[in-house]
């Protein structure tokens, strides 16, 4: 369990994390193509502000999220599987984000073909700010359970995202 409410608002904005990237059947039983949802292509209701140029803002996040929490630049691989998408919608979002100034190539000194992906000064400040935005959205919905009920929600959805495709 976890000991307060702020300790389990992080642990469900984590498994949710985890979980979003994750491409999985659609309400009727079959795939969403590329991993898009019942709400079109670019993501989900009740995205903040910084979603309205609607240029596939969920994956966005995750890119940013993956970055942000990584404890080295990734290649674009290692970037797709954290997201939840393919290589090519991969270097799709690296490209969107290398032009918003969010991150950037970088050689990998371990082998000069490939490149390793990082994240910049204003992609962590973006990230910032997203990610108090989405805190401040988790604790709105969070304010009507109890702590018990908020450290067990956490636990379950850590155990739903342990165990996703095991």
């Amino acid at each position: 369990m976890t000991d307060s409410p702020h300790d389990a608002a992080d642990a469900i904005a984590a498994a949710l994390f985890r979980l979003r990237g994750r491409r999985g059947a659609g309400p009727h039983g079959h795939q969403h193509p590329h991993g898009r949802g019942p709400h079109g292509p670019h993501g989900r209701r009740g995205m903040g502000p910084w979603a309205a140029d609607r240029s596939g803002a969920p994956a966005v996040i995750r890119m940013l999220e993956a970055l942000a929490t990584a404890s080295a630049p990734l290649g674009v691989s290692d970037l797709a599987a954290a997201v939840g998408v393919d290589q090519p919608r991969a270097s799709r979002l690296v490209q969107q984000g290398v032009d918003r100034g969010w991150v950037r190539r970088e050689a990998d000194p371990d082998d000069a073909r490939r490149t390793r992906i990082a994240l910049t000064d204003d992609g962590a400040r973006t990230f910032r700010g997203m990610r108090g935005e989405r805190r401040e959205a988790l604790a709105r919905a969070l304010a009507a359970f109890t702590d018990d009920e908020s450290a067990e929600l956490a636990r379950l959805l850590t155990k739903l995202a342990d165990n996703w495709g095991a």
